[in-house]
Order: structure tokens, then C-alpha cells, then sequence
């Protein structure tokens, strides 16, 4: 015989925790309590919520006060007039928006909002939040690419949008702004491009750990996928008869789970060329019919868990000892267009391989880098159009 009491307004979530309801200015509130659910927890709820509803019904109740950490807080609270702090707000916008993204997605918002946004607005009120604070957070970061801010702004940009739909703020002052840097960050944007010359990809593969190391860097470097990308794939993404890659998901640090890559176009086929295809046929004898992911952290035999662990202990460590100089991991996607470029593919053919929108990013990261790359560029033009004689 069941023996729970149904407690009107309260109701069990989890084993830790349960939720109470009630009516509030004509709407329907929910909020989670971290109490595990046993009856003497559910009746004290229960008379928690019998206050709530007295407070309510005599004009006392302050929803702030009540559930401080509440996202809805600031929407019903009665000074919500005299403003909030913007850090207290991006603290509850930061929890509130928690589940609706990727987790990748969500780590880099909680980064910014932390690490950036909160440090430089401590003091402001959410209302008189405007463009001198952004300039002003810019400032602090003078070392940074236009990217960078770029998504520093958007993050703000977002929660001050939802901070309108909350009816805490009547406008954005950024929406349509956004502060960029001149010419020179651009500069150091190009700069970033710092592909391995053909002799420095040989000594890295030559110089590994652990041969389980040689076939993944060696197919990174020849398809140009995401070290997120080289994470999750398994072989059932791999068309031996088409030799294609089908990209369709990504394993990232902040993730426990695979997720879908950031935009459509990053699902995507990449031919596998024979370097890449070599790579394959060496990487099947470590996990060919023994797992379903292509590459594995051999110290573990599991699969690598994001960039961190390649990082750390393979990429790290094969620079060190083929005595090449260091550049990030994701350095082996620039050298993978900095080669299709040098060899003369089709910029449009490249983006679409690297699940680049169009040819724009192809252009602005590798156009300035590839000049002069080729001694013979430009030759085949003269060869087909100059009919002058010499």
C-alpha cells in the first residue's frame, strides 16, 4: 500500500530535491529546493509554502528575499525600479540559461561572464549598463583578437536582450554596436595562421610517444578536422568506398557527452586523400574491431577526452622531442588549407572541407599568409593569356 501523502503544490523531482508551486501576480511559479524528498522534508515544504501564500495574500511577500537564487527574482521583486546590479544579474542569467545550450556553448558563456563581465561591471546597475562599460571592458584586453571581443559583446548582448523580455530593461544599448580595434588586430589575427612546413610535420610524426600518436596527427594534418572532431569520430563515419569522412559531431572538454557541431555546415563530408586514407589503414590495428572510436588514448584505451589529454600527452611531448617549434594543436587544420591553398584547390572546394559558411573565412585567415607561398603563381595565367611575343 502506498503510504505518500500528496502534498498540494509540492512534488517530488529528483532524490534530492523537489519543487514547490504557487500562484504569483497571476502567474504560475515553480521553484526547485535542494532537500531530499522524505516526508518529514515534504510537510516542512509544505508549510514553507503555506507561509508563501499568507505573505502573499497580506502584500509581504518579497520574492527576492524568499528564493534568492531564483532567475525570476528580479521580474517580480518590488524594487525592481530602484535597479539590480548588473553582476547579480548576470549570476542569475548565467543559471537561468544553464541546459539551453551545448555544453561547450555553455562553458564558454560562464567563462566570460566570470572571468570578463562581472569583474568589469561590479557596482554598475543593470539599467545604466552601456557602450562606455564595453569600451571599457575591451580596454582590459588589449591583447586580444576582434573574435574575442566580438564574443565577449555577444554573450552581454544576449543576456541584456533577456533582460527586455524580462521587463528589467526597456532597451539594449548594444544591440546594433559592437566596438572592434583597427587594422591593427587584424594584423595579429593573420599571425595566428603558423602552419608546419612538410619537414616539420615528418619529424613530428617520426618523433611520438606512442605510435598510437603517428596515424592521428597525420590524418589531422591531411583533413583538417577539429581536435573535437578527431575526439568523436568512430568508424562507421569512415567510407572506405568513397573515400569520405562524414563530420558530424564533436567531443569537447567541457562536454561528458558527444555533441552536434556548432553550425550546419560544419556536418559535413571531407575527402579522405591518401595521407589521410595511410593514416587509417595504420591507425586499424589499435582499434579496428576493438572499438568503435578511431582513436583512442592509448595510456587509457578509452577515448580521448577532449584537446586537454592530446594536449598534454601526445602533442606537447612529440614537439618536445622532434625539436620543432610549438604551436597549438589546431595549428595542423591551418596546415591543412595553408596546403590545399599552396597547391592551387579551389578556395570554395577548401571551405567546404573545413565547414567554413563560404569562401569569406578562407580569405581573411590564409589570403595575406598564402601570398607568395607559390613561386610559380600566377604563371599559368601568362602561360594561357600573354600572346605577346617575347
Amino acid at each position: 500500500m502506498d503510504r505518500e501523502r500528496k502534498w498540494t503544490g509540492v512534488r517530488k523531482v529528483s532524490d534530492s530535491s523537489v519543487e514547490i508551486s504557487f500562484p504569483y501576480k497571476g502567474v504560475r511559479c515553480r521553484e526547485p529546493i535542494k532537500v531530499a524528498p522524505t516526508p518529514q522534508n515534504m510537510k516542512r515544504i509544505a508549510l514553507h509554502r503555506a507561509a508563501i501564500l499568507d505573505a502573499i495574500s497580506k502584500g509581504t511577500f518579497d520574492y527576492a528575499i524568499t528564493f534568492p537564487e531564483s532567475p525570476r527574482r528580479f521580474k517580480f521583486s518590488e524594487k525592481k525600479s530602484d535597479g539590480y546590479l548588473a553582476t547579480d544579474y548576470l549570476e542569475s542569467w548565467l543559471e537561468n540559461i544553464k541546459g539551453a545550450y551545448k555544453a561547450s556553448t555553455y562553458d564558454d558563456y560562464r567563462k566570460i561572464v566570470l572571468n570578463t563581465l562581472i569583474p568589469n561591471l561590479k557596482g554598475v546597475f543593470l539599467p545604466d549598463v552601456g557602450v562606455p562599460h564595453v569600451k571599457q571592458i575591451c580596454a582590459t584586453m588589449p591583447k586580444v583578437t576582434n573574435k574575442r571581443l566580438a564574443n565577449v559583446q555577444s554573450v552581454l548582448r544576449k543576456a541584456l536582450d533577456d533582460a527586455i523580455t524580462e521587463e528589467l530593461i526597456t532597451i539594449n544599448p548594444i544591440k546594433n554596436w559592437q566596438f572592434e580595434r583597427k587594422v591593427q588586430t587584424l594584423v595579429v589575427e593573420d599571425d595566428e595562421i603558423d602552419p608546419f612546413t612538410p619537414e616539420e610535420q615528418a619529424k613530428i610524426l617520426q618523433n611520438v610517444v606512442h605510435p598510437e600518436h603517428a596515424p592521428l596527427f597525420k590524418f589531422a594534418f591531411w583533413t583538417g578536422l577539429r581536435t573535437s572532431e578527431l575526439c568523436a569520430l568512430l568508424w562507421t563515419d569512415i567510407d572506405f568506398v568513397r573515400c569520405c569522412v562524414s563530420v558530424t559531431k564533436a567531443k569537447t572538454q567541457a562536454s561528458n557527452d558527444v555533441e552536434i557541431p556548432k553550425t550546419q555546415r560544419s556536418r559535413r563530408f571531407v575527402k579522405l586523400l591518401s595521407p589521410a586514407l595511410e593514416a587509417l589503414e595504420q591507425q586499424k590495428q589499435y582499434t579496428f574491431g576493438k572499438s568503435e572510436h578511431v582513436f583512442l588514448n592509448p595510456r587509457t584505451g578509452q577515448p580521448w577526452t577532449g584537446d586537454q589529454p592530446i594536449r598534454r600527452r601526445a602533442w606537447e611531448p612529440a614537439l618536445r622531442q622532434a625539436n620543432v617549434r610549438y604551436r597549438k594543436a589546431y595549428q595542423t587544420r591551418h596546415t591543412y588549407a595553408s596546403m590545399m591553398l599552396t597547391s592551387g584547390e579551389n578556395p570554395a572546394w577548401i571551405a567546404g572541407q573545413m565547414g567554413h559558411v563560404d569562401t569569406g573565412m578562407i580569405f581573411k585567415h590564409y589570403g595575406r599568409w598564402i601570398q607568395g607561398m607559390n613561386p610559380e603563381a600566377g604563371n599559368k595565367a601568362v602561360m594561357m593569356f600573354d600572346t605577346q611575343p617575347a
